[in-house]
Formats: C-alpha cells, structure tokens, sequence
C-alpha cells in the first residue's frame, strides 16, 4: 500500500471516529446547533472574504481615493473576525459529516485553497506592515501579487464551499 492510501486511510478512520462521536450526534440531532454553525459560516464567509477582497482591490489599483494603509487598518480586524467565526463554525459543520467531507475532493481543494490564503496573509502582513503607508500610488510588485493571489485563493474557497453539496 503507498504512503498516500495509508494516509487517506488513516484520515477516514478519524473522520469516522469523529463522526460517531457524542458531540456529532448532538450537533446533527440539534434543532439550533447546525443551522446557527451554518449561518455563522456565511456571516464569517462575508466578514472575510469582502474586506480582504475590498483591500487586494485597493492593492491592485481600484479605488485609488481610499489610502492603503488606511483601509487595511479598518478592514482588518473585520477580516480576522470572519475567519475565526469560518474556522469555529467550520470546525462544528465538518465534525457533523466528517466522512463524507474528508472524501469530496471539492472540500479537499477549499481545504488547500484555505491553506494557501491563511499563508499568503500572514506573509503579507510579515512583510508589509510597517511599508503600506507609500502604496498609495504604485505598490510594489510583489504585493501585488499577493493581493491577486489572495483574492483567487478567497473566492476559491467560497466557490468550493458552495460546490462541495454537488460532489
């Protein structure tokens, strides 16, 4: 057998554990529990990806009123509130049908395209923190790069989380 079928394996036997799970039953049994975890996913999904998408925008030269830095300070903290409210509300809905989401491979694309998103940020922040404050006329080449990766990786995730249902 390869690494990665011992790997897949071994990710579907703890899918399944997590699956059978109390807790699972519980949120699944739920009148409130699931529905509100899925509400808060698509309250997260907009309070991240519209500010971030809003400031790589501003990155990539659309809406040149509006400072950089200035944006960036006021959408970020909102950006980071949508992602915690994602990851919390995404922890609840994948415990609730681990098995069948760790064997979609459209969960698996978003799993990565998250991955990614979450990397190209903090490296963004890493890097430009301090150096947003002269982007108002020509940012550099790498930021915007970033910024357009970003938004391709953001979207991507939100795309795939509304196909995983078809697949």
């Amino acid at each position: 057998m390869g690494h990665g079928t011992e790997a897949t394996g071994w990710l579907a036997a703890w899918a399944a554990a997590l699956e059978a799970s109390g807790f699972s039953f519980m949120l699944r049994d739920s009148t409130w529990i699931y529905p509100l975890a899925n509400l808060g996913h698509i309250l997260g999904l907009t309070l991240l990806v519209g500010p971030i998408v809003a400031l790589d925008l501003r990155v990539l030269g659309v809406g040149r009123a509006a400072s950089v830095a200035a944006l960036s300070r006021a959408l970020t903290p909102i950006a980071i509130t949508g992602l915690v409210l994602q990851v919390a509300s995404g922890l609840l809905l994948f415990t609730a049908d681990a098995s069948a989401l760790v064997a979609n491979p459209v969960f698996r694309i978003k799993a990565a395209l998250l991955v990614l998103g979450i990397a190209n940020a903090i490296a963004f922040r890493r890097i430009w923190r301090d150096r947003l404050e002269g982007w108002d006329g020509d940012p550099p080449a790498l930021g915007r790069l970033q910024a357009a990766l970003s938004i391709v990786f953001w979207l991507g995730v939100a795309i795939c989380g509304r196909l995983i249902a078809y697949f």
